[in-house]
């Protein structure tokens, strides 16, 4: 049994000084005491929150940070940057997706990440061919997860077609292409990775509507029932390609089927003011991507109009170009400044906390999301706490919510002192307990692929 003791926690009734953790053998917590002074062997840390759910990774696309940003011969977008990604992961190997994802958790939890949603799609050898066990890419990012403690929700992506209406799939998306029985023998195999993680948990995703057919989005949905995640209206032209194929939106046309709280729709960014709503009173999750989206110039979510709807959503790294959970929430709040030319938007009332309700929403949607059994430093809860050093020069001398707008406008990632993943401490004085061998490996791999 383990005791943490902290200066002032968030707790799910709100903040509480002097607050005694404690943290069973398994991992969870047993119990929360606040306003008891520390007994001699707890371990003394100055403030805690609950650690975030990153809902949407593509994990190898770490190792593509910075390798884009050259303008090609005529205007860069989405489309040409996907041309330039299937070239990369070309070369990937199983060993290498490993070590690149290590790379990517371990700053995921540096930076108050605690959970991971995997949005997995490199299924196949470079050829094509599937390898002899057919989830042998899910059992490399499950590793991964495992060497470095973060929770891991395993999303395999079904992907069949290259666009609408069930066109063959393009030559450079063979290492992600299945049919459904395939698919459901390599959901089989995922969902028993997935279930010897501690905490691990198996949820499917369908890509987008011009990946998949209506009659496969149906089978592949009923293969779980955990989470569905699907990329939605992240371009302007997929709005405008599913249109000239449907008479309708991607999302609209997701909701005239029925969305419910299972589902998240990935970006979801190019929504009519109906769509807002209707997405927002669906149930479903809003998985944005503020900084990739900002990266690959995708537009800004309507996140002022969605939250005062009511609507739910998380946060993800997705390309992983920049790691930092701060970051990705003062990144979707400071889109809307920019848009909106107003501060504070995404506050929702006087004297609110723009820093708290970003937080709040994140830490509630995330888990959601990905079916996170932590999202609150609670008895019966797994122990999955960041804390944040106080004495940051962005936190000095504030308390409560303050703290949360000091860490997300001001410290980011510099400010998590320690994490711990169901009561394993996996950070201390700001890094990854395993940081400098899980770096080591990557520079490795690095060499290799860039030679």
């Amino acid at each position: 049994m383990t005791t943490l003791w902290f200066e002032s926690a968030l707790l799910p009734a709100g903040w509480a000084d002097r607050v005694r953790v404690t943290v069973d053998a398994g991992g969870l917590v047993s119990g929360v005491e606040a306003g008891v002074d520390p007994q001699p062997a707890d371990v003394r840390h100055a403030c805690a929150v609950p650690g975030l759910a990153n809902l949407h990774s593509h994990a190898f696309q770490r190792a593509m940070a910075g390798l884009t940003e050259t303008r090609g011969p005529s205007s860069d977008n989405f489309w040409t940057w996907r041309e330039w990604m299937y070239r990369f992961l070309d070369r990937l190997t199983p060993d290498d997706v490993r070590i690149i994802a290590a790379q990517a958790y371990a700053e995921m939890l540096e930076s108050g990440f605690t959970r991971v949603g995997e949005f997995h799609y490199l299924h196949h050898a470079p050829d094509g061919s599937a390898y002899g066990a057919p989830a042998e890419m899910a059992a490399a990012i499950a590793a991964a997860a495992e060497e470095t403690g973060a929770a891991l929700t395993l999303l395999p992506v079904f992907y069949a077609h290259a666009t609408f209406g069930g066109a063959p799939p393009l030559p450079g998306q063979r290492r992600f292409i299945c049919d459904v029985d395939g698919f459901a023998n390599l959901m089989d195999a995922s969902a028993a990775i997935a279930g010897r993680l501690p905490d691990g948990r198996i949820g499917v995703a369908p890509h987008s509507l011009r990946a998949v057919t209506p009659d496969e989005l149906t089978a592949v949905a009923a293969m779980t029932a955990g989470p569905v995640h699907m990329h939605a209206a992240e371009q302007v032209k997929e709005v405008d390609d599913c249109v000239a194929w449907s008479g309708r939106r991607p999302v609209e046309w997701l909701l005239d089927r029925g969305l419910d709280a299972r589902w998240c729709l990935i970006h979801a960014t190019h929504l009519t003011a109906e769509e807002t709503t209707g997405l927002a009173r669906s149930g479903a999750v809003a998985g944005l991507c503020p900084i990739t989206e900002a990266n690959l110039g995708d537009g800004v979510f309507p996140a002022a109009d969605y939250l005062t709807s009511g609507g739910a959503f998380g946060v993800g790294t997705d390309s992983n170009v920049v790691i930092d959970a701060a970051e990705e929430l003062r990144a979707l709040e400071y889109a809307q400044r920019l848009t909106q030319r107003a501060r504070n938007v995404l506050a929702d009332r006087e004297g609110a906390s723009t820093g708290a309700v970003l937080f709040r929403g994140a830490l509630a949607g995330g888990a959601q999301a990905l079916a996170d059994p932590a999202a609150a430093i609670a008895a019966g809860r797994p122990a999955d706490l960041v804390a944040l050093d106080l004495d940051h020069p962005s936190l000095v001398g504030r308390r409560g919510d303050a703290l949360l707008d000091a860490w997300i406008f001001g410290a980011g990632a510099r400010s998590v002192e320690a994490v711990w993943r169901r009561g394993r401490q996996v950070v201390a004085s700001g890094r990854h307990v395993r940081s400098a061998e899980i770096a080591t490996a990557y520079r490795e791999v690095l060499r290799k692929l860039l030679a």
